[in-house]
């Protein structure tokens, strides 16, 4: 099991280091215990004073040792009468064991014959020098990949178990250099960005050596960085009272002058040395779509459009406005622009369709997160609300020169949090609307092709050859087009496929079918006007998989999700979407994904209105894309759960979904399908399916712990429990408020929580569904024991157990009687809290494999038990067996919990350092999820490990801030957090 007991060095498991050369060639360790290796085969290495002949030489680098100085090495001042033979005869056995040619006798002496690479030391010099050099070059990052192999190379403490002075000399210089190492590795994580992961491995780092000022001063660094000034201010005075205490002096020069500087705020030190990068090699978005290859004209709105873009190399962010009317080429016209402006953002490039015409347009909080993670930042440490993650995309673009396409944009305010905030970078936006309300913005305003452009494009995409055997004819049918470029180009493409057709014969179709040819010339219907032209020639198979397609809500739809809707085999499916991708009336996003530009998704909703007969189609379509999505979660869902019986509650699916043979795959799948899957669920509510939309939402639960995805699953959680009433379906009403409830408690809104699912549990009880009569009081019990109700909490629990009992489910009963177990433990009954959370993971083991996510959950409860009743080393296997499983099943909220509960356990083994840096551990984790109550636990118990390890000062802003926190909820721990921080009473 990889059990986490910290912020260290992680070392793999110790071997014989590497070196090119013979299966038979001599490999030696001191960084750890004094080992040998011939190849792979691990030799004898004799006695404590055997090993530490062979320390000694091997220190040596092949210099040779007399028999007086190794004497003055094992014994010092008191040698043994018998020493120059004790040294003989230790000798002659390392020689039977390593070869004659190995250990030399000479001058008085002995030597090592070995080569450089053969000494795991030698091996870290070398490295050590050439993460110098890495770093004189500014290739930060290599220098720290480089001291982290050197790091690595440690297996504990160098000379392990070696006896005598020069042995312990040798591991006070081998530490300290190691130190120093990490020093180092420190400063160029702060200096690649990396300042709030730093944060917990410094604090454990500044408890084991309180007087090293160097620690402390990166330290502050990290934590001013990762906007705790407060915190580092108060390191500043922690250092000050220890070194007055315990030496009499003040700190360094150096570290005074970090306190001024954050006192004022210095910009400079607020980030990284150069650029910034967010990990330890820079990530490099390059999401621009390809530009067409047949580009026509625009020339002028390129060349001042570029202009605009290259202006971001200056001192101004350059942001440029291009508005027109549907179909005009807004999008070609940006991409083009955007590919030619690349060297000017070295940096990489962001894309994103904002859906601005379509009916839901993309929220900017969605926006931003697939930003953050295109810019390398962790889904952990994405925050949940729009301005938190607005100000770190800003921070995260600052020092970069990077180029964003806000691309169909609905108005101005979706689209201000995107815009970057520093010079170097800019934003080209395109939208149907002026954005005469954006600050600072070149506005370009885009029209119509000229007759003679739009011929030019119509030719390059039919051919010269046909089109100027009628050149007037073709006049006519990019006229007919009203000259907008996305209608000419789907009016060439036509022609080009059908070999058979004049140009002609087209013009007459464009007069003859659709007689609009004015409207052609103005707003959407211009637009219509040429989708049905090109909607008109599409095989019947293929017409029908354009408008049913277009029915589904979400950004796009996978392969798989697109044959369950045409109720088609993949393969055949696959076929006639990429049919309609050659049309170009269906956009290719990605292998086996497609979407709609927003425009002709609208119009392909409208033929299904008008063509789809018997209308009943369409729902059905949507009943097989909801079934495909609801069969499929289920199933990862029981993966997560097995034994669960909610699934036998579920409505029954008629198409069936897809079958996952290993968890990591199903979560790969659940994950990437968040959008969609939560976009079906609104829509089926809303279209007169709540049942299975409310069964769904249970299905995907696990995405409303996720951090990322959080408020799109309350929102689709709250639109089902407004549909579900509508209809009077008081199942589906319940299940699905009882979802909202939980994701209400994950974000710590506990009153908001216990009203869903008091309203929840009702219409259960009218309903008399099994899910929510057992699911809604275990909901109201969890959120009743945070609010230290312990009376409510046992009384809700015990209601849950027995519905759970009742409807045969051994897991939720499980579920049930760990939290009972919480509720016996905060009052004191400790022995039974033990017992109640032991019957529950013992069900779970009965009827669970033992990586089912509802086993961490009981292992969590007994961990807590088990702290109560002082069974430490047992406490810490169940946390550590739980962290395992939530990080494997990505339970962020519980990762980071778990964390939380390891840094108690430390506490309560008086081992301040451990509990810190589990706490900061759990802070990092808990970015932008599970609310600021839990936030403010953390910082509580954070504050008493920095007490233990004497930040006094440190503590007391986590107490400070942890009590504004509770103050501000009314929480009952507010007691407990101002008698920390005033422990004498004084008023």
């Amino acid at each position: 099991m990889d059990r986490d007991d910290g912020p260290r060095v992680r070392v793999p498991e110790q071997r014989a280091p590497e070196e090119p050369g013979a299966a038979d060639s001599l490999r030696f360790t001191v960084l750890g215990p004094v080992r040998a290796w011939r190849g792979a085969e691990a030799l004898p290495s004799g006695s404590p004073q055997q090993r530490a002949l062979l320390a000694a030489l091997l220190l040596r680098e092949g210099r040779t040792a007399t028999a007086g100085e190794l004497i003055d090495a094992f014994w010092g001042e008191d040698p043994p009468s018998q020493a120059k033979a004790t040294i003989r005869t230790y000798a002659s056995r390392l020689r039977k064991i390593l070869g004659q040619d190995t250990l030399v006798s000479e001058a008085g002496g002995y030597a090592l014959r070995i080569g450089r690479g053969a000494l795991d030391l030698t091996l870290a010099q070398d490295l050590a020098v050439e993460a110098e050099k890495a770093r004189a070059s500014g290739d930060r990052c290599q220098a720290r990949t480089l001291i982290n192999k050197v790091l690595g190379l440690w297996d504990g403490e160098a000379l392990a178990s070696v006896p005598g002075p020069y042995a312990e000399n040798q591991r006070t210089r081998l530490e300290e250099w190691r130190l120093q190492l990490t020093e180092t590795r420190l400063d160029l994580d702060l200096e690649v960005g990396s300042h709030a992961e730093a944060v917990s491995e410094l604090t454990a780092l500044t408890a084991a050596h309180p007087l090293r000022e160097r620690l402390r001063e990166l330290l502050m660094v990290a934590l001013y960085r990762s906007g705790r000034q407060a915190e580092a201010l108060a390191v500043y005075a922690d250092t000050r009272r220890l070194l007055a205490e315990e030496l009499g002096v003040d700190p360094r020069p150096e570290l005074a002058q970090l306190q001024q500087r954050i006192l004022r705020a210095d910009e400079e030190l607020a980030r990284p040395a150069d650029e910034p990068a967010p990990a330890a090699a820079p990530v490099k978005p390059a999401q621009l779509p390809a530009t067409v290859p047949d580009f026509t004209g625009r020339d002028s709105f390129v060349r001042d459009l570029g202009a605009q873009l290259t202006t971001a190399e200056g001192s101004v962010m350059a942001v440029s406005a291009l508005a027109g009317i549907g179909g005009v080429g807004k999008t070609t016209l940006a991409v083009h622009v955007a590919h030619q402006a690349r060297p000017h953002f070295p940096d990489g490039q962001l894309y994103v369709d904002l859906q601005g015409a379509g009916a839901r347009a993309a929220e900017p909080e969605t926006v931003l997160g697939s930003f953050l993670r295109a810019l390398g930042t962790a889904d952990s440490a994405i925050p949940d609300t729009l301005d938190e993650r607005a100000a770190l995309y800003r921070s995260t673009l600052d020092g970069r020169r990077v180029l964003i396409l806000l691309d169909n944009a609905h108005d101005a305010a979706q689209i201000r949090p995107l815009l970057p905030g520093t010079p170097g970078c800019a934003a080209l936006v395109t939208s149907r609307v002026r954005m005469v309300d954006l600050a600072g913005a070149h506005l370009v305003d885009l029209d119509v092709m000229s007759p003679d452009e739009a011929l030019q494009l119509f030719t390059r995409i039919v051919g010269a050859e046909r089109v100027g055997a009628e050149r007037e004819a073709a006049l006519d049918v990019v006229a007919a087009c009203g000259f907008l470029p996305l209608a000419i180009r789907i009016a060439a493409s036509r022609l080009a496929a059908r070999r058979t057709w004049t140009v002609s014969v087209l013009a007459a179709k464009l007069a003859d079918e659709r007689r609009r040819l004015d409207e052609l010339q103005a707003g959407d219907l211009a637009v219509k006007a040429t989708f049905e032209l090109g909607y008109g020639q599409l095989e019947p198979a293929q017409a029908r998989a354009f408008r049913l397609l277009g029915l589904a809500d979400g950004p796009d739809i996978s392969l798989a999700a697109a044959a369950a809707l045409l109720n088609l085999e993949p393969h055949t499916a696959e076929d006639l979407l990429e049919a309609l991708v050659d049309t170009s009336l269906l956009e290719s996003a990605a292998p086996g994904r497609y979407r709609y530009h927003d425009l002709v998704r609208l119009y392909a909703r409208a033929c299904a209105e008008r063509d789809e007969q018997p209308p009943v189609e369409r729902e059905l379509a949507l009943s097989r894309l909801l079934d495909f999505y609801l069969a499929t979660a289920a199933g990862v869902y029981a993966l997560e759960r097995p034994g669960e019986r909610v699934l036998d509650h579920f409505t029954r699916t008629e198409y069936p979904g897809l079958t996952f043979p290993v968890r990591e795959t199903a979560l790969d799948w659940l994950f990437a399908e968040s959008s969609g899957l939560l976009a079906c669920a609104r829509q089926s509510a809303a279209i007169g399916m709540p049942k299975r939309a409310s069964d769904l939402l249970m299905a995907v639960v696990d995405l409303g712990e996720s951090g990322a995805n959080s408020h799109q699953f309350a929102t689709a959680a709250k639109a089902v429990s407004d549909a579900a009433r509508a209809a009077g379906e008081a199942q589906a009403e319940a299940r699905a408020r009882t979802m909202l409830s939980h994701v209400h408690s994950v974000s710590g809104r506990f009153a908001e929580a216990d009203a869903e699912a008091s309203r929840a549990l009702a219409l259960g009880q009218r309903a008399e569904d099994p899910v929510s009569l057992g699911q809604a009081p275990n909901q109201r019990g969890i959120i009743a024991l945070y609010e230290n109700r312990h009376e409510d909490a046992e009384a809700h629990l015990t209601q849950a157990m027995a519905a759970f009992r009742a409807d045969g489910n051994k897991p939720g009963e499980a579920a049930a009687l760990c939290n009972l177990s919480r509720v016996h433990l905060a009052t004191g009954r400790t022995t039974s809290a033990v017992h109640l959370a032991q019957q529950g993971v013992a069900i779970y083991e009965g009827d669970a494999t033992d990586l089912a996510l509802r086993l961490a959950n009981g292992k969590y409860a007994l961990g807590l038990a088990l702290i109560g009743s002082e069974q430490m080393p047992r406490a810490r296997d169940a946390l550590l067996e739980a962290l395992q499983i939530f990080r494997e099943s990505r339970q962020q909220l519980w990762h980071g919990m778990t964390l939380f509960r390891l840094a108690e356990l430390h506490l309560a083994e008086q081992d301040g350092a451990q509990a810190a840096a589990h706490a900061e551990q759990a802070l990092a984790v808990l970015r932008g999820i599970g609310g600021d109550w839990r936030r403010a636990n953390v910082l509580a118990v954070l504050g008493r490990g920095l007490t233990a390890i004497g930040q006094r000062d440190r503590a007391q802003v986590c107490w400070s801030e942890a009590l504004a926190i509770f103050e501000e909820l009314r929480s009952p721990e507010a007691a407990s957090v101002r008698a920390l921080l005033n422990p004498a009473g004084v008023s």
